[in-house]
């Protein structure tokens, strides 16, 4: 099979659908099928003069006989263009991204409804955005596969062994991931010992990200927080507690990360959340309720036998995901079809 995949450059990008897209591509090489990226320049997923013209030449010069697989965040891009042989991968709409203008939403949004309902397979990460794309897009249900993202065999965290509670948030620094909620939640939290480590690009949205650190310096606590480019290996093996406060998650594979490295989870009631964190692998919280996070985080930071013990089960869980291999004989069998 040749498959063309196609994306908002760049590929290397450390997000949640970069990582999806590109184990998937090493996967089906691995599978022995051809894959291309074709890695789209502009602006994305609401498309400037640049990046449209970079999806026609882009669409241009892919092969004839070729599968076509297009990135959701590329997907409006595409937008007039006969789509009627390409399968669309969503990761979660674009129209729903937290922080998006209400008129570039709404734009969005109409742009996805047409172009969903034309394309003759959705590939989504998360029954729940197979649920929403019915629901809110009128996407017929039988044109859709789930296919989660997968996980590596990853080490077990060691944790601290400090007095200090390290905690690690993993994610894009941008409206949609809620680092604001977690940080007014923290700052409730003076009388115990933590140290927060926000790990995620700031190019996204550079604005946000510096009213992030200022916000940070405007609770007091320029000393516990740091932020990181991105996240490494030593991070996650010190850090006591996983937390990432979203608004939306079309999956959350920083969460699976962090339950199969055996960390408890501090996140919101959102997308296939609460199906993929068990009750006693943490605690799941309602998006935006800052007094909510901060009571249960009170108790996870001052209790470490509670956190033990909900490490223990983190662990356990965090078994049974599936891997990037399995998930990628998924694709390939839905991209044969």
């Amino acid at each position: 099979m040749d498959v063309c995949l196609i994306v908002p450059g760049p590929l290397a990008t450390v997000s949640g659908g970069h990582t999806y897209d590109r184990r998937m591509a090493d996967g089906l090489r691995a599978l022995g099928h051809t894959v291309r990226v074709v890695e789209l320049g502009g602006r994305l997923p609401d498309p400037d003069q640049a990046a449209i013209y970079a999806a026609r030449t882009a669409w241009a010069a892919l092969p004839a006989d070729s599968v076509k697989l297009i990135d959701g965040l590329a997907l409006p891009a595409f937008a007039g263009l006969p789509l009627h042989q390409v399968t669309a991968l969503i990761h979660h709409p674009a129209s729903l991204e937290t922080g998006v203008p209400e008129e570039t939403g709404q734009r969005l949004h109409a742009t996805e409804a047409t172009m969903f309902r034309d394309l003759p397979r959705l590939v989504v990460t998360s029954d729940q955005t197979g649920e929403r794309l019915v629901r809110d897009f009128a996407v017929p249900a039988d044109r859709i596969r789930v296919i989660v993202p997968g996980i590596d065999d990853l080490p077990r965290g060691s944790g601290s062994a400090g007095t200090a509670c390290r905690i690690l948030s993993v994610g894009a620094l941008i409206p949609r991931k809620g680092h604001d909620v977690l940080l007014r939640a923290l700052g409730r939290l003076f009388d115990l010992e933590w140290e927060l480590t926000l790990a995620g690009s700031a190019d996204r949205d550079p604005v946000y990200a510096n009213g992030l650190r200022a916000l940070a310096e405007a609770l007091g606590l320029g000393r516990r927080v740091r932020f990181a480019d991105d996240v490494t290996e030593a991070l996650w093996a010190g850090a006591d507690l996983f937390a990432l406060t979203s608004y939306f998650e079309g999956y959350g594979v920083a969460i699976a990360e962090a339950l199969r490295r055996g960390l408890p989870v501090a996140v919101t009631n959102v997308g296939a959340v609460p199906t993929l964190v068990e009750p006693e692998a943490g605690v799941v919280c309602a998006p935006g309720d800052v007094e909510q996070l901060s009571k249960a985080l009170r108790r996870l930071i001052f209790d470490r036998s509670l956190l033990h013990d909900l490490a223990e089960i983190a662990w356990q869980s965090g078994q049974s995901l599936p891997s990037w291999n399995e998930q990628a004989v998924r694709l390939a069998a839905a991209l044969e079809k």
